[in-house]
């Protein structure tokens, strides 16, 4: 299992209800494109956060399902839309689960 980890920051004219869409629009994908597991997403509400102010969290079958994944056009469309609203960094995270030794 293959599990895809982004944090974005957005610049200060974007409002909480446009965040709020990016993560309802984020979570649709889990319908739309095969090999995905889970998807979700939210606003965070932590101090330790270093700027960084919305998160998601989803899980692939595998790392083809990821590869798939980024050029879908489904996804690139919540991409563009991300972008409209202001988004002005992300940082991504990929890894594969490790079975633990028995």
């Amino acid at each position: 299992m293959i599990e895809h980890i982004v944090i974005m920051k957005f610049n200060e004219a974007t409002t909480l209800e446009q965040m709020q869409e990016g993560a309802r629009r984020l979570e649709q994908l889990k319908d739309e494109i095969p090999g995905i597991l889970e998807m979700k997403a939210g606003i965070n509400f932590s101090e330790r956060s270093q700027g960084f102010e919305f998160a998601l969290t989803s899980r692939f079958e595998s790392k083809e399902a990821l590869e798939a994944y980024g050029p879908h056009p489904k996804h690139e469309e919540v991409v563009e839309y991300l972008n409209s609203i202001g988004l002005s960094d992300k940082l991504a995270v990929d890894f594969e689960h490790i079975d633990p030794v028995v």
